[in-house]
């Protein structure tokens, strides 16, 4: 994953692009109507049931719109929530909130979303040795926060983007020449170009996993789209050469008994991909 720095710039870019996106040249509604002097408070009220997130991105928000709008939280990233339970309040100026109020329901609905489709899987993983990762199946320009919200969620974070981790895939694969070449280009590549990059191979069956095996320098193997035994037998055949990894339309009803073949990890596009936002709302009072 990307560093912390990185991890911040990302968010304040995606801040400041979504609130141009949709404020615009103006929120005319709230300024035709509302005194730019006028005061009010709001309640994030929610109306569905999960595991909440989007909280301290949200704070970050109505500070970008307004630094002296005022949250007071009552329930924290990552905590379960049911209908009828209040996230916070915000106070300041109403033109603000209004300004703010479309941009956090959209970043806390969503992140919501996947951290509790994150947290389901990691339920089902309990007593597995097993964790669950994401993937870049992402909504363009709005990765940060959906990593975000499955690290809330208990999950962990594959690799942020193209440029902070090696994975050769089948085209890779294929448009290199196989296997071996595309392990050697890429170890040489890394090294002419002084990266320190970790690599990960995906095997589409048993005779790639053991070709990949006689390369070293390989950090991880993606063992895609197997059958459980298959799967098993490919973690007996890589042992604790490398971390293993399994992956492809992987869902709730299959997840454990993969975990169960002994991966390390297991990646899920599901987690950001599939799944059907949590109802909030932003309520005056």
């Amino acid at each position: 994953m990307i560093s912390e720095v990185q991890f911040q710039t990302e968010l304040q870019l995606l801040i400041s692009q979504a609130i141009r996106e949709d404020v615009g040249t103006g929120d005319y509604s709230s300024l035709a109507c509302i005194p730019e002097s006028a005061k009010g408070q709001a309640k994030l009220l929610v109306k569905d049931q999960g595991i909440i997130a989007g909280v301290a991105l949200a704070k970050m928000i109505f500070k970008h719109v307004d630094s002296d709008l005022k949250v007071k939280t009552f329930i924290e990233d990552g905590a379960s929530v049911q209908y009828g339970d209040i996230v916070f309040e915000v106070s300041g100026s109403s033109q603000s909130i209004l300004k703010a109020e479309r941009v956090v329901l959209n970043t806390m609905q969503r992140m919501s979303a996947i951290a509790t489709k994150t947290n389901q899987y990691v339920r089902i993983l309990e007593g597995t040795a097993t964790k669950i990762l994401d993937t870049r199946k992402t909504t363009p320009n709005f990765r940060v926060a959906e990593k975000w919200a499955v690290k809330i969620g208990g999950g962990e974070n594959h690799r942020f983007a193209l440029y902070d981790m090696v994975m050769l895939k089948d085209n890779h694969i294929d448009f290199a020449g196989g296997i071996t070449k595309a392990i050697a280009k890429t170890k040489e590549y890394l090294q002419v170009n002084n990266l320190d990059l970790k690599i990960i191979v995906e095997a589409r069956d048993l005779d790639e996993i053991r070709e990949i095996l006689l390369s070293d320098g390989v950090h991880r193997i993606l063992i895609d789209n197997f059958n459980y035994e298959d799967t098993k037998t490919a973690v007996g055949l890589i042992g604790s050469k490398c971390q293993t990894e399994s992956s492809g339309n992987i869902n709730e009803k299959t997840i454990r008994e993969y975990a169960l073949c002994g991966v390390n990890y297991i990646s899920s596009g599901a987690l950001t991909h599939s799944v059907y936002n949590m109802d909030l709302s932003l309520k005056a009072f």
